[in-house]
């Protein structure tokens, strides 16, 4: 059985390696069995001279080793493909994989079995049993496939198991290729809140700047009909002999760093509940919020790395590659796990190179020293919030509801007076509604302390 087309030709089946044995290694229990049997009769036969015996040892002999021979030789060329829908899906959400079979050859088929190799957490093994596929003929059926944890899964390669009509013999042929389904974290929705300290992408409160720095600096152009008389640059009219006016004034992007606290020693527990799981999936949310609503979004970890591809600025949002952006933090987050790291100093010497506009933090077990460090990123940043999930609070049972331990409390304390809005995570609590609280609490800072003027980010 040969194949071309979408998963290439089976491995099995290249180069004719191995012909005999993997026919033979091919036979069924039945097959054995009725080998076995023959066998045994035609040596009964040769010691007690029983020449009937004989030719019944050597026809339940034969028979099995006519079926795999034939069905070894049978040549059918078969087309494979696979389609996944979606190739991106939340952790918890159903994707669906379709496999196509087409007969490319001029024979029709036997009965198929169609099998394709899927990890255990995305359920268990499909199998089909496809009838006669007529020449020039094709098959599609499909199966879904969900997994709580994220990650990378490899599906395939799909296989197809040929049968002869008496069960004797069966033969796999694997096809090549495989595809990856890439679960993602959980994504939640935020609601739109305005937060102290930091404006919107586009909205009334953007910030503005000139091509360069000032006066002496800026680069007139040409006049225009239409522009207006008043950005006329007369020191450089003067200079080139024709009427020069300033550059518009160009729209700054808000920026939005999101850091991610990974360090292993940050986080106990494990599963698709975990504190850990938790920061991912509302790392998540906020890089999809902030993305949708017009900000330059950067990842941040504490090991100071980030999303490859990620421009200086991060990737922008409100425009044509916001798509491609998230699912490349996306497929990022999929795949991020505990660092080695110990300390939160790498991302600390990132942050401090410039002005990060919004932070976004989530931080696991915070010491008193790690704790100090978070504090310092605060000084480079327009807002900072912070949210701590602290395992002995998270490792309680849902139903306690317990207030955080005093440890807790004073790291929260120490991030609130270098101008973080902290908040402690409890376990079975949602990102919408700390998002919610966070919002409430920078507002009545801002008026207690007579802040100055708000921007909307949310």
């Amino acid at each position: 059985m040969t194949a071309d087309g979408g998963t290439g030709r089976p491995a099995a089946d290249r180069g004719e390696k191995g012909g005999i044995r993997t026919a033979l290694a091919g036979l069924t229990t039945r097959g054995r069995s009725f080998l076995a049997a023959g066998i045994a009769a035609a040596i009964c036969a040769y010691v007690l001279g029983q020449a009937d015996l004989l030719r019944v040892g050597l026809l339940l002999a034969a028979l099995p080793l006519v079926c795999a021979g034939v069905l070894y030789r049978t040549r059918y060329r078969v087309a494979g493909s696979r389609r996944l829908s979606p190739a991106r899906v939340p952790a918890g959400s159903e994707a669906r994989v379709h496999l196509r079979v087409d007969n490319v050859s001029r024979l029709p088929t036997g009965l198929l079995m169609l099998q394709d190799r899927v990890p255990y957490v995305l359920g268990p093994r499909p199998r089909f049993v496809l009838d006669r596929v007529e020449a020039g003929g094709r098959r599609e059926v499909s199966y879904r496939v969900r997994s709580d944890l994220r990650g990378r899964y490899p599906l395939g390669p799909l296989q197809l198991r040929l049968s002869d009509p008496f069960g004797m013999c069966e033969l796999t042929r694997s096809f090549s290729s495989y595809d990856t389904l890439t679960v993602i974290p959980r994504v939640e929705a935020l609601p739109p809140v305005r937060l102290t300290g930091e404006a919107t992408g586009y909205g009334d409160g953007r910030q503005r700047s000139l091509a360069l720095a000032g006066e002496d600096d800026v680069i007139p152009r040409g006049y225009r009909y239409g522009d207006d008389l008043r950005r006329v640059h007369w020191r450089s009219t003067a200079r080139y002999g024709e009427l020069m006016v300033r550059r518009e004034e160009q729209p700054q992007r808000s920026r939005c760093t999101v850091l991610l606290d990974t360090r292993g020693l940050a986080y106990r527990g494990a599963g698709p509940d975990a504190a850990f799981e938790w920061a991912v999936s509302g790392c998540a949310s906020v890089l999809t919020h902030m993305l949708q609503r017009g900000f330059s979004v950067r990842l941040l970890t504490d090991t100071g790395s980030s999303v490859p591809g990620e421009g200086a600025d991060g990737f922008a949002g409100a425009s044509q590659e916001t798509a491609d952006a998230a699912g490349l933090m996306m497929d990022t987050l999929a795949v991020i796990d505990h660092s080695d790291g110990a300390g939160l100093s790498r991302a600390y010497d990132v942050l401090r190179g410039g002005n990060e506009g919004l932070l976004v933090a989530f931080f696991g077990d915070l010491d008193e020293q790690q704790a100090a460090v978070a504090a310092r990123m605060r000084r480079r940043s327009g807002a900072a919030i912070a949210f701590v999930l602290d395992s002995d609070v998270w490792l309680r049972e849902p139903t306690d509801v317990s207030r955080p331990m005093n440890r807790t409390e004073e790291r929260l304390r120490l991030l609130r007076e270098a101008g973080w809005t902290a908040l402690g995570v409890p376990r079975g609590v949602t990102l919408a509604e700390l998002w919610h609280q966070a919002d409430q609490e920078r507002t009545s800072l801002a008026a207690a302390g007579g802040a100055g003027g708000t921007g909307e980010a949310q």
